[in-house]
């Protein structure tokens, strides 16, 4: 059985990659191709609709993942407070091992340059905050917070995370985000 992947998971890979290093409108579907050493024919096979629909993809896909990620950490046997802050500080370790090249904030290129684009593109964006926001959500209400206070709060650490990332990358300093870990238990204790 071979390692290599299939052509549809490759141009995602290299999409997702190209639209966070580069961003959408620098990406072109040439340039996906080559980067992904698939067949043309492969893009439209797999998506027909072109680069929007290519976007969406990689937009779902960025969400799945990270979304994945903060499960994993609030779902341990810590308090709130304590999975956001691991889930932070192992945003600090994918930094400075990349370098700062290898994480992207996804509200630096999805949310700000896509969603203007289509509405469509603007409503997944809008989900992708929405199911970080409720894997948050969710555990502050099981630690007891009201309906209210809870949503406020979860959408206030998706900002600080996606703010210290961006802030991070820009500085190439690690400070921003051990700053957002540090002020995680005013937000949430």
């Amino acid at each position: 059985m071979s390692n290599k992947p299939n052509a549809r998971d490759a141009i995602v890979d290299s999409a997702t990659r190209l639209f966070f290093t580069q961003g959408y409108h620098a990406t072109g579907l040439s340039q996906i191709i080559k980067d992904s050493d698939s067949p043309k024919g492969s893009l439209y096979y797999y998506f027909p609709h072109g680069k929007e629909e290519l976007a969406l993809t990689c937009i779902n896909k960025t969400s799945e993942i990270v979304a994945r990620q903060l499960r994993h950490y609030v779902e341990k046997d810590v308090n709130i407070v304590q999975a956001v802050q691991e889930f932070i500080m192992q945003m600090v370790k994918d930094a400075e091992e990349s370098d700062y090249t290898g994480i992207v904030p996804f509200s630096f290129w999805v949310a700000v340059e896509t969603s203007c684009i289509s509405e469509e593109l603007r409503t997944a964006c809008q989900a992708v905050f929405k199911d970080w926001q409720d894997v948050i959500m969710q555990r502050l209400l099981e630690e007891g917070s009201d309906s209210r206070q809870a949503a406020d709060r979860a959408s206030v650490v998706v900002s600080l995370f996606e703010g210290a990332l961006l802030q991070t990358l820009t500085c190439r300093s690690t400070v921003p985000l051990l700053a957002a870990a540090r002020m995680v238990p005013v937000l949430l204790g």
